[in-house]
C-alpha cells in the first residue's frame, strides 16, 4: 500500500526551499509579477536523452550548462533558458532548482481556465520519465509528499488545482502522459490529509 514519506517534508517559507533536499540552484528564474502567488501545481516529465535515466543532463539543462555536443539529441533542444522548481528522480530523490516563491520557466506558452502565462502563478514539478511510460512508486510518494508540503506552506494552493503540462498547453505538450496515475496521486494526497500529516 502506498504511503507518503514517514517524515513530512518541510518548506522554509522565508526561502521557498525544501528542507533536507538537494539544492542545485539555477539562475533560470525571476520574480513573480507583483501580486502573483503560487496558485497552481503543474506536473511535467523529462529525461535526457529521452528514455534514458540518471546522470547530470537534466540538472545541466536547468542550470544552462548542458553541452550541446555531448549527444545528438541535445542539439535539437530549442535555444533558451528553462527550469523547473523541482525534479523527482526515478528513485524518488528530489532536486530543487528554483525557490517555490519565485517564477521558474517551465510552462512556456500556456493557459489555465482562461488565464495565460502559467509560469507567473504556478509551481512546476518534473518527474524523471517519458510521457508514454509509467512512473515509479517512489516518485508518486515523493510527489505526494512535496505537494502536501506545498499545500501546507502556501494557502493560495489547492489540491484541486494540480494539472499536467498537457492540460495547460494542449496540442503542444503531452506530459506527464496517459500512463501517469492521477487517481493514485489523489489517493496519496487524501491519505496524507486524513492522517493530518503537516510539516512541523
Amino acid at each position: 500500500m502506498d504511503t507518503v514519506h514517514a517524515f513530512p517534508l518541510h518548506i522554509e517559507p522565508a526561502t521557498g526551499l525544501l528542507a533536507r533536499t538537494r539544492q542545485v540552484l539555477s539562475s533560470h528564474f525571476d520574480a513573480r509579477p507583483s501580486g502573483a502567488v503560487p496558485e497552481l501545481i503543474v506536473v511535467h516529465c523529462i529525461s535526457l536523452p529521452p528514455g534514458q535515466y540518471g546522470g547530470a543532463w537534466i540538472e545541466q539543462l536547468f542550470t544552462g550548462t548542458l553541452p550541446r555536443d555531448a549527444h545528438p539529441y541535445f542539439a535539437t533542444i530549442p535555444p533558451g533558458r528553462v527550469s523547473a522548481h523541482l525534479l523527482v528522480r526515478r528513485d524518488g530523490a528530489a532536486v530543487q532548482f528554483v525557490p517555490f516563491g519565485a517564477r521558474a520557466w517551465h510552462a512556456g506558452v500556456s493557459e489555465y481556465r482562461g488565464r495565460p502565462a502559467c509560469n507567473d502563478f504556478s509551481v512546476g514539478i518534473e518527474l524523471e520519465g517519458v510521457d508514454d511510460a509509467g512512473y515509479e512508486d517512489a516518485q508518486y510518494r515523493t510527489l505526494a509528499a512535496v505537494i502536501t508540503a506545498l499545500l501546507a506552506t502556501y494557502p493560495t494552493l489547492d489540491a484541486e488545482r494540480i494539472v499536467g503540462h498537457s492540460d495547460i498547453a494542449p496540442g503542444r505538450k503531452l506530459d506527464p502522459g496517459p500512463k501517469f496515475d492521477w487517481a493514485r496521486l489523489r489517493a496519496l494526497l487524501a491519505a496524507s490529509a486524513a492522517s493530518a500529516v503537516v510539516p512541523p
